[in-house]
């Protein structure tokens, strides 16, 4: 196993390596979070995460489901309905020592008006040449999650598989890794998530062919085919459970995301790595209902005058479970309190267990 102090100092290579032709937030649709009970603890569940959904947040803890095998899904939409993203997953136990699992997510924006041929030739306006077309981007992730011989500690990985569509006008496949780990003490739970561990790189082949000719007219830079790199990002976050009264109980989690992408306006920004800390809970009642809330996107917004506004957005959650199907729901800001562009997001999950074997004849 490599030691960790040599997966950090790989990560630093490999950042300093690609961040000049690294864009920031290259792939970040892979970075709004999936799962209604992640989103209302504010992302804050790379120590605590133990279902299906553990293959996106951390994959070492696809070994933790309930059952032998779990399926999980998702939809919500962001900016008012504009775009939609959606998530489905299954995990299976292939023992009490390993798993696998595999999700699929996809982020989109749809019917977008084509109005590069709105002007004909003669230059007359023709909205019967307006066309449709998506921006999509998808992700495929296939988990195995393996038991170490250290009590307590669980590791994983994720290969990753991008596609990216821009209509007929581009479109790019890429490739990725991440590396998981989870160890459990008493009532202490602690959790990495190398993202991108050796960069994913987006092969990116553009179709000059459909709007060469409007970008000449305009003057627009004719994009050329390219290589886009999403440089590492380390997730960290530690939990604690806590008893509170008979068939009450808690977790608590503080989880930090370090980037390597240059400076980001979060709460600890520098070139190149920049900290975001983000802080959830989740209330139990009778393993039944759960009530979930957290805080995270620390920011300082730049006034005209000068000064600077402290910003930060906190989410909620409520879950119900019966027997072996759950459904979530979150309650979630795209910035801070103060934008009214809330998002209603709902997941559902649901167990099987594989039959008992039947008592063999005496």
């Amino acid at each position: 196993m490599i030691k960790t102090k040599y997966i950090l100092i790989l990560l630093v290579f490999v950042a300093n390596i690609v961040a000049a032709q690294a864009p920031k937030y290259s792939n970040e649709f892979l970075s709004l979070g999936i799962g209604a009970r992640g989103l209302g603890m504010s992302n804050s569940v790379i120590a605590s995460t133990n279902d299906v959904t553990s293959g996106y947040w951390n994959t070492a803890g696809i070994l933790d489901i309930e059952e032998d095998m779990q399926i999980g899904l998702m939809h919500s939409e962001y900016f008012a309905g504009i775009a939609k993203y959606d998530y489905l997953a299954g995990a299976i136990k292939l023992s009490d020592k390993n798993a696998i699992g595999i999700s699929v997510i996809r982020f989109g924006v749809d019917d977008i008006p084509n109005t590069l041929d709105l002007i004909d030739n003669n230059g007359n306006i023709r909205y019967d040449r307006i066309t449709n077309f998506s921006v999509v981007d998808y992700a495929f992730l296939l988990s195995y999650a393996q038991k170490t011989k250290i009590e307590g500690l669980t590791v994983g990985g994720n290969v990753k598989i991008i596609r990216r569509i821009v209509g007929q006008f581009a479109s790019a496949w890429g490739f990725g890794l991440d590396i998981g780990a989870k160890y459990t003490y008493n009532k202490w739970l602690f959790g990495v998530n190398l993202r991108d561990v050796t960069s994913t790189f987006n092969a990116w082949t553009y179709n000059t062919e459909e709007f060469e000719e409007t970008f000449i007219a305009t003057g627009n830079e004719i994009p050329e085919n390219s290589l886009e790199v999403t440089t590492p990002k380390i997730l960290l976050g530690t939990a604690r459970k806590f008893h509170i009264y008979k068939k009450i109980h808690a977790i608590a989690e503080l989880d930090i995301d370090i980037t390597t992408d240059g400076m980001r306006n979060v709460l600890i920004k520098s070139d190149p790595f920049s900290i975001d800390p983000h802080f959830g809970a989740e209330f139990i009642y009778n393993n039944l209902i759960y009530f979930r809330l957290g805080v995270g996107n620390f920011q300082q917004i730049p006034n005209v005058d000068g000064s600077k506004d402290f910003t930060f957005q906190p989410n909620l959650g409520l879950g119900l479970k019966f027997k072996r199907f759950a459904i979530d729901y979150a309650f979630t800001d795209i910035g801070d309190q103060s934008i009214a562009l809330y998002s209603h997001v709902f997941s559902l999950r649901y167990g099987i267990n594989k039959k008992a074997k039947t008592a063999s004849l005496q």
